[in-house]
């Protein structure tokens, strides 16, 4: 069997691409991560689609059988960007993690798994995208094994109902409101990514930037 696999240069996901590559190197030999939909290479089984920010035509899906999408939400609510990270901010214990087909418009394809998952309400940053991680390799192997003994995809559910949809976070997303309580803004400090875009407010003319942790 071959894939391949497409993560944006900015993913979260490139922290993890050896562990990825573990994980999926005894179904196929010689797996690379691409960073742009144009390196996807032709005849192809499947193609993973993992954290990537762009859609990508028609063209580069028909180099592979499958094209694969992790997406973290109960589709089709919740399409668009950083799902997982606006639902923990709007408060939600339980999220979905669901594997769908890619298509030419933004996570619209059948529907192939869906699970759903407890995140802990003391879960930060880098514990949550670990879960992220895991639950989205799950249904992907998942997938890899039902195509290696059938020769075929499972039957996809075509998504039903009305879609919702999450902007692009920006750093900006991560100002903390200094006359509001911390702990009415913990679930945003639980999301942010200390390196990339901390915590930050502003006073007196500055901005200072805060860093989360736990002991």
């Amino acid at each position: 069997m071959k894939i391949q696999l497409v993560i944006s240069k900015s993913s979260w996901a490139n922290n993890y691409k050896k562990e990825i590559l573990n994980k999926l190197k005894k179904f196929s030999k010689g797996i690379k991560i691409l960073q742009n939909h144009k390196e996807l290479k032709k005849n192809y089984d499947i193609s993973i689609i993992f954290s990537y920010f762009k859609i990508i035509p028609k063209l580069y899906l028909k180099k592979s059988k499958i094209n694969l999408i992790p997406h973290e939400s109960n589709l089709p609510k919740g399409k668009g960007m950083s799902p997982l990270t606006w639902e923990i901010l709007e408060g939600k214990k339980k999220v979905f993690f669901s594997l769908i087909e890619a298509s030419s418009k933004a996570d619209s394809g059948v529907v192939y798994y869906k699970k759903k998952k407890t995140i802990p309400k003391n879960f930060l940053f880098d514990e949550i995208k670990k879960i992220q991680l895991d639950e989205n390799l799950k249904l992907i192997i998942r997938f890899i094994k039902f195509y290696k003994r059938k020769n075929k995809a499972p039957k996809g559910k075509i998504q039903i109902g009305k879609s919702t949809f999450y902007k692009k976070r920006s750093p900006q997303n991560s100002e903390i409101k200094i006359k509001n309580s911390i702990l009415s803004q913990f679930n945003l400090l639980r999301i942010v990514d200390n390196k990339n875009y901390p915590a930050f407010f502003k006073i007196y003319g500055k901005k200072y930037i805060l860093r989360i942790s736990k002991s």
